[in-house]
């Protein structure tokens, strides 16, 4: 098995601090990395606050945190801040994303040129108004002065990726393009690609994908994962199955009806209640990537690949974005170490397979992260 332009999301190993992060290198990222077997292994680290803040303070210890990577066969990339802070009408969303670009920058393997904080996009859409939107636009502009000096002193941009996700600001990819234009500058900021929220929105990855594009923005990152679909909601047998996935965590519903329309709930329970069942289903729920859950439930796997074919069609197999893969424990039922363990490293090598189909990852070398009319750096992560 060839290595590819791959990371997995860590945000399944929470952290307490500084110690606790190093920790969960030697319980989980290095035996994962092992087990596909890959010599190195991406890493999409979750810097709890107070870690971002002490990390960006002290240069050493970044460079002690990059050693203990490097020692593992493991890199950074990539940094989920998602939920670590407020939304972006916060100026505390605006130090972390500042504190985590500075720890990002020092974390970056030598042949990378460039690196993403995946955050959240902007806020919950209720309650949010045009004076919120005014302020994200100003920290947005602040944050930008900040990656460009990092860029001139490091000579490798740190970019922000926004990650459209149902119920937020930027329900959608469209969502989130038609904001950034005119707003944000797209040689530090662009979209990270969601391939389970792009299934619940029902919109076609090709048109998706060629929207940011053609705005002159990139998909600097493909987050992989798929979504739960059934295909007939009214049915008893799949209104069981439906309510022994309810969670405590919100899982947005889009139900796309024969007329073409997308009726949303923002919830499972409520879905059940209130949408009309005219047509599929789709639940914003993570599956393992490499498994099939049981009839009337089905993956939305077809999405991930139209996903990589429409990035590909854009970027070519030299400027491809990395991948992340994002792992769900509780829904793939890795309840201890070894599962997690196991079900990560299976997840790797699934999406290893896909891009190696493609022809990705038939080189490993630098790759760049590009559009037709953008080029914000490189990456290729194996």
């Amino acid at each position: 098995m060839s290595d590819g332009p791959l990371s997995y999301c860590a945000d399944v190993h929470p952290a307490a601090d500084l110690g606790d992060v190093v920790a969960q290198l030697d319980r989980y990222a290095e035996p994962i990395r092992r087990s596909v077997p890959m010599d190195r292994l991406g890493l999409g680290l979750r810097l709890p606050t107070f870690v971002a803040a002490g990390l960006a303070s002290d240069r050493a210890a970044r460079r002690r945190l990059r050693l203990e990577l490097d020692a593992r066969g493991l890199e950074v990339v990539t940094l989920n801040t998602g939920s670590e802070a407020p939304r972006w009408n916060d100026p505390a969303r605006l130090r972390y994303s500042i504190d985590c670009a500075i720890v990002l920058a020092d974390l970056l393997p030598d042949r990378f040129s460039y690196g993403t904080l995946g955050t959240v996009p902007l806020g919950w859409r209720t309650p949010w108004s045009v004076a919120d939107d005014a302020t994200a636009v100003a920290y947005l502009g602040l944050l930008v002065e900040r990656l460009r000096a990092l860029d001139g002193e490091n000579g490798r941009p740190v970019t922000l990726a926004f990650e459209p996700a149902p119920g937020f600001r930027f329900d959608t990819v469209l969502d989130a393009v038609r904001w950034l234009a005119g707003r944000a500058d797209p040689e530090y900021v662009g979209v990270c690609v969601d391939t389970c929220a792009l299934a619940v929105s029902f919109v076609d990855p090709a048109a998706a994908i060629s929207a940011v594009y053609r705005a002159g923005y990139a998909v600097q990152k493909v987050q992989a994962a798929t979504a739960v679909q059934v295909d007939d909601p009214r049915d008893p047998a799949t209104r069981r199955a439906l309510t022994a996935l309810s969670s405590d965590v919100a899982q947005p519903v889009r139900e796309r009806g024969a007329d073409g329309l997308t009726r949303a709930a923002d919830d499972l329970p409520y879905a059940l209640t209130w949408l009309p069942g005219a047509g599929p289903w789709r639940i914003s729920r993570h599956l393992p990537l490499h498994a099939r859950p049981d009839s009337p439930l089905r993956p939305t796997s077809g999405v991930l690949r139209a996903t990589v074919d429409a990035v590909l069609a854009e970027t070519g197999f030299a400027d491809f974005p990395h991948v992340e893969i994002d792992v769900c424990p509780r829904a793939a039922g890795m309840d201890d170490v070894a599962s997690l363990v196991a079900g990560v490293a299976a997840d790797v090598a699934c999406v290893t397979e896909l891009l190696d189909e493609v022809g990705i990852s038939s080189e490993p070398a630098a790759r760049s992260l590009a559009g037709p009319m953008l080029r914000v750096g490189s990456a290729w992560v194996s």
